[in-house]
């Protein structure tokens, strides 16, 4: 794209490419509405109650990532950017504040959060861009939103949590599918390719701080959880298993991959192609994360207690659905799957029919010792060789 071209507010290719305080400052909603993720989690554990959560962790996280695109997009520096993302952060902070009643009186309020995010967002980019080749951008996305819209106000307004997860299930995969499909428009299309100049080493950083924030909300439900109990020896054991696993989830994910990211998105062969893949690959990790939170709240508070298939699929399917997420982001990143991460998966799926028989804490321990193998099996295989360069997708 000629220099002529470019939006005035879009960033310099050749200027900072550090994330600002103020982007920092933002993802601090984040902590808040993670913790209420898992917390939710935590106290419905059952499918409903998983499905609820996934649904209200898919729309903060595209808040989340469509904010993070617009600050690589656009010069975060420039007044009306700040503007613009302080008023996403307090519709955030609203959106957050409402999560644990999304699903009952304040409904309404959660999506009208939502909507308002995203409509404001494109009210305010669409007439300052005015005569740049970036407003047609911000169309596209407009008129998407403004479809999900509806579904999205339908279910607040409706009551019972059956239609409203059915109807804001329909609405997230008009936004996602939208985004994966290159925002689709009547009479502009798709963006082109032009439209996907992003900043390598400034999206690689926001991704990992983010996922630094789902690994901070871990962290939290631990202390603050183990405070509240008594200190005895199951629960002391939760507490180190708990830990444990934190620990080996950074370890997982930052090996290797997370490490060069910036250059893998500078040299993989279609930058389009990882700009639409990465936000589904860091949604699968950081729900993975999430739920493994939610999962040692139910450890550290009734380690040796009844197991129900909902626990199962908490305690097991958080490891196992980060390590879905990871594999495709080594693929992405490498074009190939590590070994060890399909033996994880296989031994956590044979796992599932015994620990239905087991307490919290075994099977919160069983599924530590796979995240374990795995970073172990990371570490020899690279152990004295020199760093794996990036290489395309197959």
């Amino acid at each position: 794209m000629r220099a002529s071209d470019r939006a005035a507010l879009e960033r310099d290719p050749e200027g900072s490419r550090r994330v600002s305080l103020l982007e920092l400052f933002f993802d601090l909603v984040y902590v808040v509405a993670l913790a209420l993720v898992s917390g939710h989690l935590a106290a419905h554990p059952h499918w409903t109650g998983a499905l609820q959560s996934m649904l209200l962790l898919m729309a903060m996280w595209w808040v989340w990532s469509i904010t993070a695109f617009l600050t690589d997009l656009y010069d975060p520096q420039q007044i009306s950017i700040k503007l613009l993302t302080i008023t996403v952060m307090l519709g955030s902070l609203l959106m957050a504040s409402v999560l644990p009643r999304a699903f009952g009186e304040y409904g309404l309020v959660f999506a009208c959060a939502y909507v308002g995010i995203h409509f404001s967002r494109g009210l305010f980019l669409v007439p300052l861009l005015h005569g740049q080749q970036a407003q047609t951008r911000a169309i596209r996305i407009f008129f998407w939103f403004a479809l999900s819209a509806v579904p999205w106000i339908l279910g607040g307004i409706l009551d019972g949590p059956t239609l409203r997860a059915a109807l804001w299930a329909l609405a997230l995969a008009i936004d996602y599918g939208a985004f994966s499909l290159g925002y689709p428009t009547p009479w502009l299309g798709r963006l082109p390719k032009t439209q996907y100049n992003v900043t390598a080493e400034h999206l690689a950083e926001r991704y990992q701080q983010f996922i630094i924030v789902a690994l901070g909300d871990g962290i939290l439900v631990i202390g603050l959880t183990f405070s509240r109990t008594d200190f005895d020896l199951a629960r002391s054991l939760a507490f180190l298993v708990s830990f444990t696993s934190a620990l080996l989830l950074w370890r997982i994910y930052s090996h290797r991959a997370g490490e060069v990211l910036p250059l893998a998105i500078d040299s993989v062969v279609e930058t389009r192609r990882f700009f639409r893949v990465a936000p589904y690959t860091h949604l699968a990790m950081v729900a993975g994360i999430v739920i493994t939170a939610a999962s040692y709240e139910v450890m550290l508070r009734n380690p040796l207690g009844h197991t129900g298939w909902g626990m199962v699929l908490i305690l097991a399917g958080g490891p196992a659905l980060f390590v879905v997420g990871r594999s495709r982001f080594e693929y992405e990143v490498f074009g190939r799957v590590s070994r060890s991460r399909v033996v994880a998966l296989l031994l956590l799926l044979a796992l599932v029919p015994v620990m239905i028989l087991l307490p919290p804490l075994a099977i919160g321990a069983a599924a530590t010792l796979v995240l374990a193998g795995m970073a172990v099996s990371d570490t020899a295989r690279s152990w004295g060789r020199a760093p794996e360069a990036p290489a395309p997708p197959i």
